[in-house]
This record gives structure tokens, sequence and C-alpha cells, in this order.
């Protein structure tokens, strides 16, 4: 008999980490600064949270995305 292990990830936190705010939107020029900040924000837990948006100021194009902790309610 051969016993089978599933492999879970740990439960995210209840609360985000360093006293970040469950929900928060990111915004600045569309640009590889603006994807990194994302990034790290997903990869310390966040969830994306609708579309992005964007919008054209004249010179830059400017984007804003949502994210919220796991188990936020908006």
């Amino acid at each position: 008999m051969t016993a089978t292990t599933t492999s879970t990830s740990p439960a995210p936190a209840s609360t985000p980490p360093d006293g970040l705010p469950a929900y928060r939107l990111l915004t600045g020029p569309d640009d590889a600064s603006l994807c990194r900040r994302v990034s790290d924000a997903l990869a310390l837990g966040y969830r994306l949270y609708g579309s992005p948006a964007a919008t054209f100021n004249g010179q830059t194009v400017i984007v804003a995305q949502a994210i919220v902790w796991p188990g936020t309610v908006v």
C-alpha cells in the first residue's frame, strides 16, 4: 500500500503584511516599474480585482489596477 500526499499552499494571512491596506489601487505610467509593483503585490498574496484601467494624459499612458487581499469583501 502506498500513501499519497497532496501539496497545498499555506493559507494566506488574514491581514496583509507590513500594515498594508486590504484594498489598494496601484497607478502609474504603463512601464516596467508599474508591472513590477503589481507583480510584487501578487507575490505577497494580493489578488487582482477587476480589469486594469488606462488613460492618456497627453504625454503618457497611465494605468490603474485594483488589488485586494484574499477574503476581503469589497
